[in-house]
């Protein structure tokens, strides 16, 4: 059981141990082309993401990519506002994999964490001036920028991302915004009355949706 004392009053409720599984995502997907368009990487990164916003403070959404989280977004009122969060994760996550960050040119005996810190700065961009003074001494030669160009023509390859949400999409919103990402599977309870218009929505950007019918809040 768990408990929660509010104004001298305490609550109890049956502390939530569901153990999301396979059945859980292939028993009922509400997109055109059903189970079968699952592979087996597939329902890991559904079930990965599915249990990692077990445990995140609600709202939250989760995305996952090949076995692993890359972004998360946790604890806001808004769902979409949680995909957006979570979705600037992502594109930081999926950057560092760009031509010219993975090309920048550390002075030798930069540590390790300080190269992983330089590289997000990097493609983040927004340096105070005094920051990318210093920003600027990690490097033999200071890096050309990586223009926001450069960085949406990158993110055009993206695909493959789950993306998991603790409670149902009340609106299409939070899928629109995914797409832009790379988001390819979505797995939710699903329970809202706009269910049938969030699959549509998923359906325009060819991406499998699953129910599981299990909420996941964590208050």
């Amino acid at each position: 059981m768990e408990y929660r004392e509010v104004y001298g009053m305490t609550f109890s409720q049956k502390r939530n141990d569901t153990i999301i599984t396979k059945d859980h995502i292939t028993s009922k997907v509400s997109t055109k082309g059903g189970a079968e368009s699952l592979t087996d990487d597939i329902i890991r990164d559904m079930i990965v993401s599915s249990i990692c916003i077990k445990y995140t403070q609600s709202n939250s959404v989760g995305f996952a990519k090949d076995g692993m989280m890359v972004g998360v977004g946790a604890g806001q009122q808004s769902r979409v506002d949680c995909v957006k969060l979570a979705g600037r994760k992502v594109c930081t996550w999926y950057l560092r994999q760009h031509p010219k960050v993975l090309a920048l040119p550390f002075k030798q005996g930069t540590k390790r964490q300080d190269r992983v810190n330089a590289r997000v700065r990097y493609i983040e961009g927004d340096f105070t001036p005094e920051e990318k003074t210093r920003w600027e001494m990690q490097f033999e030669t200071v890096p050309e920028p990586l223009t926001q160009e450069e960085k949406d023509d990158f993110l055009k390859s993206a695909s493959g991302v789950t993306i998991s949400s603790d409670a149902f999409f009340p609106f299409r919103d939070s899928i629109d915004h995914a797409s832009k990402i790379g988001c390819s599977y979505v797995v939710q309870p699903g329970g809202s009355v706009q269910d049938e218009q969030v699959t549509a929505a998923c359906d325009e950007y060819g991406m499998v949706m699953c129910f599981t019918g299990v909420r996941l809040f964590h208050h």
